[in-house]
């Protein structure tokens, strides 16, 4: 009776590691397919723009002549969009992520605001924008500026930050906190100097998988009045006659890289297009230059953790 039950055992184990081996093999075969095309859409643009990645074409402002054109005004306004975004977005996620997790009490409110911050994680981006028009632009009459794109961006992407700072606080033991809290620390000694520490890796991690994802944003930027040709820069704090403010370029006109990659892509001559291909090569290198400083980082602070 006893070998009858081994037996069967041995069956549904073997049964078991068969069917893991064939999803383990799905999925690693579905992976590698999504690589191997993306690489190879990759290369394709590379092959198409990488002769106009000269530092002209990073100095020169739009164009009518293809050859002469470049991305100064574009590459400028997504720096500093995306500062205005991180300003934002940063802090105000991070902090509510800590008061859900720590400090909100377990009522219907809060689980309320938690199944709104997911589905909000999920809202399409035009969304946004839209919002971002009525809000920003007409009620508190910021106009199209890079205070408005910074903020429409910040809320696009704070959902994100608020859920993946949330599940890094949820991955840290429970034995932490117990033993901060038996040694006399306070809620907000045991937030500051041992939680936040420990969930550092998956905050950067968070934020800047969401400030990637703001970076290459068009449709909410559109909405909300980016100019598709702008040959200036915003104004530099203390310079000009009479002298700018030092948050004067806040409300200056912007243009960002996939605008201008649209706008290119939208002229019939082929010149043009090689032009779109370039500035799409910088913005996936930029994407993927943010995502390679967020594992390191998470790397950097693990192993720093286990000393």
């Amino acid at each position: 009776m006893a070998s009858k039950e081994s037996m069967e055992l041995r069956g549904v184990i073997a049964r078991n590691q068969r069917w893991d081996l064939i999803v383990g093999t799905v999925g690693l075969l579905a992976t590698a397919l999504g690589v191997i095309i993306l690489t190879l859409l990759f290369l394709d643009l590379v092959l198409d723009g990488w002769r106009r990645l000269t530092p002209e074409f990073f100095l020169n402002f739009p164009s009518r002549r293809p050859e002469e054109a470049g991305i100064l005004s574009a590459w400028v306004g997504s720096a500093l969009v995306m500062i205005v975004t991180a300003f934002t977005a940063v802090p105000l996620g991070v902090a509510a992520a800590i008061y859900l997790e720590e400090y909100a009490p377990k009522n219907w409110i809060t689980e309320l605001i938690e199944i709104n911050v997911t589905n909000l994680a999920a809202v399409p981006s035009i969304i946004y924008g839209l919002l971002a028009l009525g809000l920003f632009v007409y009620i508190l009459g910021f106009g199209h500026s890079i205070l408005t794109a910074g903020l429409t961006l910040g809320l696009m992407i704070l959902p994100i930050i608020i859920v993946a700072t949330r599940e890094a606080l949820r991955a840290i033991p429970v034995a932490i906190r117990e033993a901060a809290y038996a040694l006399g620390a306070t809620r907000w000694q045991v937030v500051s100097d041992h939680l936040i520490p420990y969930a550092s890796g998956g905050i950067y991690t968070g934020v800047i998988i969401g400030l990637s994802r703001a970076i290459g944003e068009t449709a909410p930027v559109i909405t909300i009045g980016a100019l598709t040709f702008i040959a200036f820069l915003p104004p530099i704090p203390f310079s000009g006659d009479p002298p700018a403010g030092p948050f004067d370029w806040l409300f200056s006109p912007f243009t960002v890289l996939p605008i201008q990659m649209f706008n290119w892509l939208s002229r019939p001559q082929s010149a043009f297009h090689v032009n779109a291909a370039a500035t799409g090569i910088v913005i996936i290198v930029a994407t993927l230059a943010m995502n390679g400083i967020a594992i390191w980082l998470r790397s950097r602070i693990r192993a720093k953790l286990k000393w």
